[in-house]
């Protein structure tokens, strides 16, 4: 696989092992795993950009470097007792993005993951001692032997992996701010510039755009479209009350909890962000709210009558059964695509909640984003290499 990050990786190679680079890289099922993970760093990128395993990885390979496994204690990182989870935990929580990180990669995903990737091979990335929460680096994967000239050598490609991480951090960072940054400057444009504005959130509502940042988006245009809607209700004719419909966020948009994601108060009415148009996603989020009406905020440009029809159709297909059909049919409650969104957004504008919307989306992706000072600065790892 190759992508546009792929290029960085091979530069970091080729700086550090010269002439032998490619043969790394092609040999290394390690590095092979992180031009896979790393496909996300180029703008614009429909990969989610998770950062979980990539730190599992990192504060592992780290501490054998900074523990001198590369050269006073080469050879000897057998006998090692391990680092220990908690410094491991907390060292993830110091990196960029990383602040909410919980257990899960050091613990089994980043294991699960590679082994899916590369299931020929029995190795692993972490071994662990469980009962003392102790944890290593699996050196196999990081000592590559190389053919050089007539006589095969073997490489250690700890701070080369180090390496590339931190160029993936910084290119995530480096998209990511740029996005802030231009929220904060939009929000501020006077009555006579909003083209630049509409344009922006244009930008941000495309089918390439990351699935997080079109989640935020969305979150925002639709919370002050709803705001502006009331309802009458209570227990009896002579108890009414007005109450102005409240959009939440029920959670982070990376979690994979298998959650909802907008939830709306007084209606209760459920809403999901979906990116793609393969209706068996439907078909699972609408069972496991036993079939619950849900709105669907979807990242395509179809027209929400082609996107009903595709359902309903692939319901046919896999049901078969009019009435089951029907059931699916009716569960949705809605079908908010982009053109919607950006029409939605258009008619805030002319009522004047721009600053409002850009508000919510700079919130939202602080939130997100893990980023908890006032100038949403994001520092980068301080390299442990040479």
């Amino acid at each position: 696989m190759k992508h546009a990050f792929t290029e960085v990786i091979l530069q970091i190679l080729r700086r550090r092992f010269g002439d032998i680079a490619d043969e790394l890289f092609e040999k290394s099922a390690l590095l092979q795993y992180l031009n896979i993970k790393t496909r996300s760093a180029n703008r614009g990128s429909k990969a989610r950009g998770a950062f979980a395993n990539h730190y599992a990885l990192y504060v592992l390979v780290e501490d054998y470097v900074r523990k001198g496994f590369l050269a006073a204690k080469k050879g000897q990182y057998r006998k090692y007792e391990g680092a220990r989870f908690t410094d491991l935990l907390r060292r993830q929580r110091e990196l960029p993005f990383g602040a909410k990180l919980q257990n899960h990669a050091l613990n089994s995903r980043l294991n699960d993951e590679f082994a899916k990737y590369f299931p020929a091979i029995d190795v692993r990335p972490i071994v662990r001692d469980q009962a003392e929460q102790r944890y290593w680096v699996n050196e196999r994967l990081l000592i590559i032997p190389v053919r050089v000239g007539r006589s095969t050598q073997t490489m250690n490609i700890a701070e080369a992996v180090i390496e590339i991480i931190t160029a993936y951090i910084a290119a995530k960072k480096s998209a990511f701010q740029a996005f802030l940054e231009s929220c904060t400057q939009i929000a501020k444009l006077s009555p006579s510039n909003l083209a630049g504005a509409v344009e922006f959130i244009k930008g941000q509502l495309q089918p390439n755009v990351d699935a997080r940042v079109f989640e935020i988006v969305s979150f925002a245009i639709l919370k002050a479209h709803y705001k502006n809607q009331s309802i009458f209700w209570g227990w009896s004719t002579e108890e009414l009350r007005q109450d102005f419909l409240m959009l939440y966020k029920t959670g982070r948009t990376n979690a994979n909890d298998g959650g909802i994601d907008f939830v709306m108060k007084p209606l209760g009415r459920f809403f999901q962000v979906t990116e793609t148009v393969d209706v068996n996603k439907y078909f699972l989020d609408i069972d496991k709210v036993h079939r619950f009406p849900l709105s669907f905020v979807v990242k395509t440009t179809d027209p929400r009558a082609t996107v009903l029809e595709q359902l309903r159709q692939e319901a046919q297909r896999k049901y078969g059964v009019e009435t089951v059909v029907a059931r699916y049919v009716e569960a949705v409650e809605e079908i908010i695509n982009i053109p919607r969104l950006v029409s939605v957004f258009g008619e805030l504008v002319k009522e004047g909640k721009l600053a409002q919307i850009m508000d919510e989306i700079v919130l939202q992706s602080r939130v997100e984003f893990n980023i908890d000072d006032e100038n949403g600065e994001i520092g980068l790892p301080k390299a442990v290499y040479h």
